[in-house]
């Protein structure tokens, strides 16, 4: 399974399937703009850290995420010189927070 493939969206995601492609495009630019470093703090959470311009892109990206696929928490706060974004899942979708976090690690600007 790769991460361009749709098996790894977990069956509890609610946005329509057409659109799934361009929400993907969504994090992926996030990613390859914004993000600084990456750190997976345990099988279920990881951290992004990213550039703090990027605070409105990334709120309404999570917001819209969050309204759709429920089994993400997000968790965003400023740092000294970084924008922290957590992201958490329940065990049973790890697979789909390795997906992103190899999306994520393609796309790294630091």
């Amino acid at each position: 399974m790769t991460t361009d493939s749709p098996a790894w969206v977990p069956e509890s995601c609610t946005l329509p399937i057409t659109q799934r492609p361009l929400r993907l495009a969504e994090f992926d630019d996030l990613f390859a703009t914004s993000l600084l470093a990456q750190q997976r703090l345990s099988p279920t959470e990881l951290l992004w850290r990213l550039d703090p311009a990027a605070e409105a892109t990334a709120r309404g990206l999570i917001g819209r995420e969050s309204s759709c696929c429920s089994i993400f928490s997000f968790t965003l706060a400023a740092d000294s010189h970084t924008l922290r974004l957590d992201v958490r899942v329940p065990a049973a979708h790890v697979d789909v927070l390795d997906a992103l976090a190899q999306r994520a690690a393609a796309g790294i600007t630091a």
